[in-house]
């Protein structure tokens, strides 16, 4: 077994003990996170580093994992300022998805005329403003309203990868992108709209992002 897929299994390990703690509201449980969250993306970026094969697309997916390392940090705890440090991460991680992206898009249709980056901002822009009122309450709408429209940039790029691009990996990040945007609707939900949410939901958060971010990078080792 080569050392990239060591550190995959050890990622979706971590991965699935990280969710199952997370759907539990014993301290307990919340202090191991403080050990297996943390670790999550270090894990998965060694396993991007020895993957064999030399893309370009790597050192900004690499760069995105880094950034994501904050936000996994971050919002491990509720309060404010680590809530907006923690997004803040995301955010920068998702710019430097878009720099892996972009420049492998595809020409035609052109972003006005394609429709599914045409349903994505439409989903922005019914949701967006949602969410951010109900975050003004947490005093964050304007992180959460920057943020959310950093991740849907996101997954507009991945999911218009050029016909030049590897199907599988054209696959592979269309899905995990889509995945990730799927995580955070359950977050902002669990979070600002929901009063007295299932701790499951939490559970829910942390299977999705865990698996959209391997899907991504699983997809960049294969550009």
């Amino acid at each position: 077994m080569s050392p990239a897929t060591k550190l995959k299994a050890a990622y979706v390990a971590l991965a699935a003990v990280d969710t199952a703690l997370s759907m539990s509201e014993r301290p307990v449980a919340h202090k191991a996170r403080f050990v297996t969250k943390p670790l999550l993306m270090p894990t998965l970026a060694a396993s991007l580093a020895t993957t064999p094969g030399a893309s370009s697309a790597r050192i900004p997916v690499l760069a995105a994992q880094a950034a994501g390392w904050v936000g996994d940090v971050g919002l491990l705890s509720e309060e404010k300022k680590p809530f907006v440090v923690g997004t803040t991460g995301f955010a920068v991680g998702h710019a430097a998805y878009l720099a892996a992206f972009v420049p492998r898009r595809r020409r035609e249709p052109g972003l006005v005329r394609d429709p599914r980056a045409r349903v994505l901002a439409a989903i922005w822009a019914t949701n967006a403003p949602l969410m951010a009122w109900q975050a003004r309450r947490a005093g964050v709408a304007p992180v959460v309203g920057g943020y959310s429209a950093a991740l849907t940039s996101m997954v507009v790029a991945a999911t218009r990868l050029g016909p030049d691009q590897k199907p599988a990996a054209r696959r592979l990040i269309a899905a995990g992108a889509l995945t990730f945007l799927a995580s955070d609707s359950i977050l902002g939900l669990r979070k600002f709209v929901l009063r007295d949410p299932d701790p499951r939901l939490e559970g829910a958060v942390m299977a999705t992002y865990t698996g959209a971010q391997f899907l991504i990078s699983e997809g960049a080792g294969r550009l």
